[in-house]
């Protein structure tokens, strides 16, 4: 086999010497720069598997090289070495797409170990990136999935999307309500026109009917000019109501009153404004339940349940998890700019095992985290820990030096988790065991980052 060829960009000679002898005798090819321009020029001028970079010398540093070496066609796998190793320094170094760095004194065994993987996963890296070059992509909407209870729900989008009828999508959260209103709206006659979305339960109260209408200038304070609402926006296209079971009454009433005369009036005029506008809507509530019990409108209910599309748990379609699995990793792959790994068969035999409360929003969330720790490499089973699928641990403890600050969010931490898993995801559920509103577990939720 051909050796594969190292840079080493060290500006001190005795170390450069040590580590090239050292390298050359593992059958390696050496190229050699004391300082960081020559470095720079060396890259620029020919190909390497692999390059060994300090982290402070003469003229470009190692940072610098390494963002430098980004943007070559064929980057080789870098390897930081320093001196100095401080978090900023190391965490700079692996945002910029080191592999990984290396402290001083350097030991050879740990940097022949690092550097063989380096070099292994740049080539798993290229190899993946050949293939994924001629495979179809799935457009960022697109659903994946073939298990019956998938194919129920491509017929019912394909019945209801070419007509102008109003859709209730229902499902629990994470479920995919999003792409199912998007594939609606795609498939329709609107398609060319906006599609305007409002999660109706991550606007406060106060400010919904604005956003939702639009107002005039001087209808409130800090009403400081004219401003038309979501529904005037989406003139022509589509609307997309999310969590709409978390509107109060009174929004309820103004938003049958749109429903019934297509039409709307800003806040602080009487003028009428005629609208030519589909409306999707979606909740993870239980309508019906919520309509008996008065805290849902019966004729609001009705106008919305012109058409009806259920969007199916992930444990009630195991068997699209592995082909889901893959879609989900190169979709993150993709935003954060890494290369789509393989994934291996007891990772998917784990992930085929979970019961998913939180559904395809939580299984990406654990793919997106188990690709971050598998640095290019295949996803396996050891990179799907408990805490993955979003719960907590009953080995989870307080830290024991934590102040009073601290204490009180690992608390609320563990209580919004608990009540989640709980609810098998549904935020609904959750908040009423917890025995607050749901704005507030909107806000503690983001607070955390759990999803």
């Amino acid at each position: 086999m051909k050796p594969n060829t190292i840079l080493l960009a060290e500006d001190e000679p005795q170390a450069r010497d040590s580590l090239r002898q050292l390298l050359e005798e593992e059958g390696y090819r050496v190229v050699c720069a004391a300082d960081g321009n020559t470095a720079s020029d060396l890259l620029r001028a020919r190909p390497f598997d692999a390059a060994l970079l300090d982290i402070r010398m003469p003229g470009k540093d190692g940072l610098t090289l390494l963002g430098e070496i980004s943007r070559l066609a064929s980057p080789p796998a870098v390897l930081i070495m320093t001196a100095y190793g401080t978090s900023a320094a190391a965490i700079e170094a692996m945002k910029l797409g080191a592999f990984d760095y290396i402290t001083k004194p350097i030991r050879f065994d740990e940097l022949h170990i690092q550097l063989e993987r380096a070099i292994n996963s740049r080539l798993r890296t290229r190899e993946l990136e050949a293939y994924r070059a001629t495979e179809p992509q799935p457009a960022p909407w697109e659903m994946v999935g073939s298990s019956p209870a998938m194919q129920q729900l491509y017929k019912s989008i394909g019945q209801v999307a070419p007509t102008d009828s109003t859709v209730l999508i229902l499902g629990e959260s994470g479920t995919g309500k999003d792409l199912v209103a998007t594939a609606i709206h795609l498939h329709s006659r609107r398609a060319g026109q906006r599609m305007v979305k409002v999660n109706c339960a991550s606007i406060p109260e106060s400010l919904l009917e604005a956003e939702l209408f639009g107002h005039e200038k001087g209808a409130f304070t800090g009403a400081a000019q004219r401003r038309i609402g979501k529904f005037e926006y989406a003139a022509g296209g589509t609307i997309f109501l999310d969590e709409i079971g978390e509107l109060s009454g009174s929004t309820q009433a103004k938003l049958l009153r749109v429903l019934q005369e297509r039409s709307i009036e800003r806040l602080g005029s009487n003028l009428t404004i005629e609208l030519d506008v589909r409306v999707v809507a979606a909740t993870n509530r239980d309508l019906k339940k919520a309509v008996q019990e008065g805290s849902f409108r019966e004729d609001l209910f009705y106008r919305l349940h012109v058409f009806t599309i259920q969007a199916p748990p992930l444990r009630e379609r195991r068997e699209d998890i592995r082909e889901l699995a893959p879609a989900l990793l190169s979709r993150s792959a993709s935003r954060l700019q890494m290369p789509v790994p393989p994934i291996t068969e007891d990772a998917l035999n784990v992930l085929e095992s979970r019961d998913w409360p939180g559904n395809v929003r939580q299984l990406e969330h654990c793919l997106e985290r188990a690709l971050i720790l598998s640095r290019g490499g295949p996803v396996s089973a050891s990179h799907l820990d408990a805490q993955s699928s979003g719960l907590l641990r009953d080995t989870d403890e307080m830290p024991l030096d934590a102040g009073f600050h601290e204490c009180v969010s690992w608390l609320q931490r563990r209580l919004v988790t608990q009540a989640l898993a709980d609810a098998a995801g549904n935020r609904t559920k959750a908040a009423e065991s917890l025995k607050i509103n749901r704005r507030l577990l909107y806000d503690k939720m983001r607070e955390f980052g759990i999803e």
